[in-house]
């Protein structure tokens, strides 16, 4: 059974269409991701998973279960979610048992069947012994471990997170984020977390939807992702990627031929003969005083031990720009020769793939 079913979803806001008919399918006990850049429509659709935003068309199945459609709509406390929110959302003048157990008292529980779920949503956090504390009396990641927990001692069927690393300093949000993996692996719930840091969505996600203008792009594990970009939006936001106009001469067993700089390359891709969009990383990029691209350095940015280099290719159209990691600083229009190791090549004419809904379940990560 799919965890989560979008078919047709839109919602608009006056002119604005924040969600623009889309469609996915995700697998029982994923994490997903909602990855994009601000202004997207990523948390639009969280907050219409939650139910706490009206569709204006289309249908949402959680679990097998109709939550919203043209003839239905389930209210947010009526969906067995789990919610977490970038703010925390704690009462401060509760303590922490008392914020965990607050959603709990409306499930009809006993004392003693609270006070379980409360230790048992401690101890999954990494909290236990903290219950008796103040909000003000925990740093900001064991705040955000209680909103956690508060979601968790409901049993949902699904965890949405909405950019709660937001607040966290670099140290802390790498914590965190090993704690949803493990969450994740250990108690097999769904999550779905929406983002606008690739590092993030690629470090925790088994599948991870890109949005762009409300619409999505492309809904791929994170390897998918990044190797084969469906649209030049995808290749550019994922991973540092560079598109670069190429002509496609051929293609066949998933090797596209292409001209570029006078030259005739063979590059992995799915694009048929014509124009064409070749995707390039830094990786993808190595001098070599043989190699067959020549470009000129315009920039240089010293990075973690290395050089970020920016440079454009020779002869190239308009996004001829490049990125090369070196071992030493270049000079400014210094000319590179650079060999290829990798890449990708898509149709320049990517809007087929774009606007398909996705009508498949995306398989899961092994």
């Amino acid at each position: 059974m799919a965890l989560l079913e979008l078919s047709a979803l839109q919602r608009r806001f006056g002119a604005t269409t924040a969600v623009d008919d889309v469609s996915l399918l995700v697998p029982d006990g994923a994490f997903l991701a909602l990855l994009g850049p601000s202004g997207c429509g990523k948390t639009t659709l969280l907050r219409l998973i939650a139910g706490l935003e009206r569709p204006d068309g289309g249908r949402i199945v959680i679990d097998g279960q109709i939550m919203a459609a043209p003839d239905r709509f389930v209210r947010p406390e009526a969906r067995g979610l789990g919610m977490v929110f970038q703010s925390y959302a704690l009462w401060p003048h509760m303590t922490v048992a008392g914020n965990i157990g607050f959603g709990l008292r409306l499930k009809g529980l006993s004392r003693a069947q609270e006070r379980t779920r409360i230790d048992e949503a401690l101890a999954l956090v990494g909290l236990d012994g903290m219950g008796d504390r103040r909000p003000h009396q925990l740093s900001g990641g064991q705040r955000q471990r209680v909103a956690l927990a508060r979601s968790l001692a409901l049993r949902p069927k699904l965890v949405l997170l909405d950019e709660p690393l937001a607040n966290l300093d670099a140290h802390l949000r790498g914590q965190m984020l090993a704690e949803f993996r493990r969450l994740h692996h250990t108690l097999g719930t769904g999550f779905v977390l929406v983002t606008h840091d690739q590092d993030e969505a690629m470090a925790v996600a088994t599948h991870v939807g890109v949005m762009n203008a409300g619409r999505l792009e492309q809904l791929a594990t994170p390897e998918e992702l990044f190797a084969r970009p469906a649209t030049p939006m995808v290749a550019r936001f994922v991973g540092g990627g560079r598109t670069i106009p190429v002509e496609v001469l051929s293609h066949g067993a998933g090797i596209c031929a292409l001209f570029l700089q006078g030259r005739t390359l063979h590059v992995a891709g799915n694009a048929p003969p014509g124009p064409g969009w070749l995707c390039l990383r830094p990786a993808n990029l190595v001098p070599d005083p043989e190699g067959p691209l020549a470009a000129r350095v315009t920039g240089t940015l010293f990075r973690a031990g290395a050089y970020a280099v920016s440079a454009e290719l020779e002869g190239a159209e308009d996004g001829g720009a490049v990125e090369v990691i070196l071992p030493r600083a270049p000079r400014a229009g210094e000319r590179l020769r650079l060999r290829l190791s990798g890449g990708w090549v898509m149709q320049r004419e990517a809007a087929a793939t774009l606007r398909l809904p996705v009508t498949q379940p995306v398989p899961a990560c092994g």
